[in-house]
């Protein structure tokens, strides 16, 4: 007996396009490479490997993500493609069984061995295994082998099957074919309303051949935490199940706990008794707080992280096989009870989380897979973005349903980082099937996920599908969703078996009225897509369109001016305004020319310039979704009135350079929206919400100031704090005021306290405004108010002068401001940036000019009142110099330092 034995079949890989003409995918198998991709083979670039890749490393197809040449690369998803590798084996003595592991298949592809077809595969989410007896007369291994993959359209198959089983509906023409959802294949690539069509094919994940006597084929670490119902301390304990495969050579099992620095913490031998295949309970480990720390999400406490390592020992104490899980101790429940006092939208029950007793308000993002081409996203692009998420004080990432199931490392970051997951199964806006052919996929599909990640501590929610349920509601032309058999028994009938402690398990996002009224506020959760969207309304209405827990709502904007230069890719200066055809090719949402209309004119003045029309989606995103968080989160009103306990915007990233929802683009370029978000998920946040008072009852924004059919008499602010920390701040409130159109200024300070881990209602007043004697009325109206140019600045100040919070209030809309000449004043030493100004800006973007390492800001989009500074920093700026762009000068220019 010997250790368990693992080859990486990562090397000597080829690939070419399948001749339909032949009969055989085995015909010409030999064929040397040839400069024609069907009668020759090429040497894969990397692997895991992907045809598109492939295909442009070898100079063969243009770049996919630049200009048009989307459209001329269909063809490839059309089309039939082979993978080969050959490697040597010489059979270990020792060891009885191999098992071949292909972790990830794209998609519908037939796998032969030394000519021999041993599996078909047609799903891109499962794990499939192939198990070899190496003792047995029919052992397909020989000292050279030749393992072939057959790619066959997914595409072509989709179609097929729509035609057996009948034509659905799944989404708009903007989210892919209908035929996507009968084919297991991540959903995205048919075309989603941020990202292109592109069929990929390929060998996405590793490949692995493993030799062995006996193994382990799982450990389960059952990491559980309770608590002391005295004192209230943590009580973490450690179990673990293994199950086993080979022959029964093996005598016991060694478990080790360790820390993530090596230091060893617990040690338990266990001699296995008969021959069975499965252990549980294999220890039973019950902690002390001074052994293990718990794992906390980010801004609750450390990340504290163990391993796990579980040896399988044979006779004479010699290791057969070995597998470490890093975890994490912690407890997690999703609450859903009834709610002590109703809101404005009614009574109804709590959404929320809570992670080792302590109820967490959510602020975070949804998740794309970052690439059409998921082989080029790697650990280093992984870490990028959710650091990027982590650093903007969001702790929830929500893996869309329509993308894929992350590959292990993004678990793992999320492990670190403190990033709690959100995992939808992979289902999106469709009529699923529900034959038994494609029930026992997902059924296993399902279980290969559950399982590969259930040990993860950033685990926090698994949930059915994304807006299935909702769909069949907003046609109101479909009788059924036959796929509830999966969400509603098969998906939480697994999780509930495979999960223990158990991981929360939700039907569907969103979901939770009565006869699935996706939309109803009081329970669930819900995605408000009216605004920009649906019913269109103004972005100004979130504070009065949210809901339990909201987690999916958004506006989009364009990107960063050189992401727009990449794609343009040297196009002819004509082309370069915001209703090209080469920006229409890079904006994928359904009726943008109009959405985009509607809100820009709403609250910006219109401009032909395409530099300051991108900075003004920019900001329009940017004030929307900043006003969304701010007003939702001041809804987390303590125990009892939790009447919206979570965030997430929809979306965090881009998988192709394009005009998206994103709040930061493909290339990791952050837009404003990022750092205003970030702002309103400080632990300590501040907001001020302004009521305009009119002459008459209207539909407009109740922020607008009017000054046409309808007359602004009057005005409101309502001020709030939010403290997201688990005990009371007595702080010092300071509200400065500032008149756009004079010198005049207010200002008037509170000492106010701030309750524990819920927003606090401040200060509710008339807005401040400069005297009105002897100045003609805007309008004519004499019954006016003087606020309507009235900047109002609200700060939280600690006991030392330390500035807590800051929010600024501007008078809207901005299309009627006259913004002045804030008459900046920046000062640099080495990259901290120092801005002050003698009249108040919006929306103040810094940026460099010059080539280099992109610029980390760890603050931008600024809004700046005079007598308070701020100060910001540029890792990476070395000696380039500074950019300003601001409402009312949107065109960046160097700024004198």
């Amino acid at each position: 007996m010997a250790m368990a034995q693992t080859l990486q079949l990562n090397q000597g890989w080829f690939w070419k396009q399948r001749n339909t003409r032949l009969p055989s995918v085995q015909d010409k198998i030999d064929l040397a490479s040839h400069g024609n991709i069907e009668e020759g083979w090429r040497a894969a670039h990397a692997f895991p490997s992907e045809v598109h890749v492939e295909l442009f490393r070898e100079g063969l197809i243009p770049d996919p993500y630049v200009a048009f040449n989307e459209h001329k690369v269909q063809w490839i998803g059309d089309v039939e493609w082979i993978y080969k590798c050959s490697f040597p084996f010489d059979k270990p003595v020792v060891h009885e069984h191999a098992v071949f592991l292909f972790e990830g298949l794209d998609t519908i592809c037939d796998v032969y061995l030394n000519g021999k077809e041993i599996f078909s595969a047609d799903n891109q989410f499962r794990t499939y295994t192939y198990k070899i007896n190496l003792s047995d007369d029919a052992n397909p291994l020989q000292e050279t082998n030749t393992l072939l993959l057959h790619f066959k359209s997914a595409k072509a198959l989709a179609k097929e099957e729509e035609a057996k089983y009948g034509k659905v509906r799944a989404g708009s023409a903007n989210l892919g074919d209908p035929s996507r959802v009968y084919v297991r294949k991540a959903q995205y690539d048919w075309r989603w309303d941020w990202g292109p069509e592109l069929m990929t094919a390929g060998p996405y994940r590793p490949i692995t051949l493993t030799t062995y006597s006996a193994r382990l084929n799982d450990v389960h670490t059952r990491a559980s935490v309770s608590f002391n119902k005295v004192t209230g301390a943590p009580l973490p304990s450690l179990k673990v199940d293994i199950t086993l495969e080979g022959s029964p050579v093996y005598e016991g099992s060694e478990v080790v706990l360790k820390d993530t620095s090596g230091k060893e913490l617990k040690r338990e031998y266990v001699r296995l008794q008969g021959s069975i295949d499965s252990f549980r309970d294999l220890v039973q480990w019950h902690l002390s707080p001074e052994e293990v720390n718990l794992w906390w999400p980010v801004g609750y406490g450390e990340q504290k992280l163990y391993d796990v390592t579980v040896t399988l020992v044979g006779s004479n104490r010699q290791f057969l096989d070995v597998k470490t899980k890093r975890i994490g101790f912690r407890s997690v429940e999703l609450i859903q009870e009834p709610l002590a006092e109703p809101d404005q939208y009614g009574s109804g029950t709590t959404f929320l989380f809570e992670i080792n007793g302590i109820r967490i308000f959510i602020g975070g993002s949804n998740w794309i897979p970052a690439d059409n081409f998921l082989t080029t996203i790697t650990e280093e692009r992984y870490r990028a973005w959710l650091t990027l998420l982590r650093d903007g004080n969001q702790n929830m990432v929500r893996i869309w349903g329509g993308g894929i199931y992350e590959p292990d490392i993004f678990f793992d970051i999320c492990d670190e980082l403190g990033i709690l997951v959100w995992q939808d199964f992979q289902f999106a806006c469709g009529v699923y099937p529900a034959h038994p052919a494609f029930v026992e996929s997902v059924r296993r599909e399902a279980m290969d996920n559950v399982t590969r990640l259930r040990h993860h501590p950033s685990l926090t929610l698994f949930c059915g599908n994304n807006e299935d349920y909702q769909m069949i509601l907003q046609w109101g032309d479909t009788e059924d969703l036959p796929a509830r058999v999966l969400y509603e028994h098969i998906f939480p009938e697994i999780v509930a078996k495979l999960t223990d402690p158990p991981i929360p398990y939700h039907r569907g996002s969103p979901y939770g009225g009565k006869g699935w009224d996706t939309a109803d506020p009081t329970i669930g959760d819900v995605h408000q897509w009216d605004i920009w969207g649906g019913k269109e309304y103004p972005y100004h209405d979130y504070d009065r369109r949210g809901g339990r827990f909201v987690s999916e709502f958004g506006i989009p904007s364009m990107p960063d001016m050189r992401t727009i230069a990449h794609w343009m890719d040297g196009a002819d200066k004509s082309q370069w305004y915001s209703q090209s055809t080469l920006m229409a090719q890079h904006t994928k949402a359904g009726a943008f020319e109009r959405r985009f209309a509607i809100v820009m004119n709403e609250n910006l003045r219109l401009t032909s310039d395409l530099e300051t029309h991108v900075y003004n989606t920019q900001l329009m995103q940017s004030e929307a979704v900043s006003y969304a968080y701010r007003s939702w989160r001041r809804a987390w009103r303590g125990r009892g009135k939790e009447y919206t306990s979570g965030v997430l915007v929809w979306q965090l990233n881009d998988c192709w350079p394009g005009t998206s929802w994103a709040i930061a683009d493909y290339f990791l370029r952050p837009k404003p929206s990022y750092f205003t978000i970030a702002r309103q998920l400080t632990p300590i946040a501040i907001g001020i919400h302004r009521t305009v008072i009119k002459n008459r009852a209207n539909d407009r924004p109740h922020q607008f100031y009017e000054f046409g059919a309808m007359q602004s008499h009057d005005a409101t602010i309502d001020v709030w704090g939010t403290n997201t920390t688990n005990h009371s701040r007595l702080v010092k409130l300071e509200l400065t005021c500032h008149d756009l159109n004079s010198s005049w200024t207010h200002s008037e300070r509170h000492n106010v306290t701030l309750l524990p881990n819920q927003s606090t209602e401040l200060l509710s007043i008339r807005c401040p405004g400069p005297p009105k004697e002897g100045v003609e009325p805007p309008s004519g109206d004499p019954i006016w108010t003087s606020s309507y140019s009235v900047v109002v600045n609200a700060r939280l100040i600690d006991s030392d002068g330390k500035v807590l919070a800051r929010f600024a209030d501007w008078p809207q809309p901005y299309r009627y401001l006259d913004v002045p000449d804030p008459q900046l004043s920046v000062e640099l030493i080495d990259e901290q940036v120092t801005v002050s100004v003698q009249r108040p800006v919006k929306g103040l973007w810094f940026s460099v000019e010059g080539d280099g390492p992109e610029v980390s800001w760890n603050d931008n989009s600024l809004d700046v009142v005079p007598g308070d500074s701020q100060v910001i920093t540029a890792k990476g700026l070395g000696d380039r110099k500074l950019k300003v762009a601001y409402l009312g000068k949107e065109k960046a220019s160097l700024v004198h330092v």
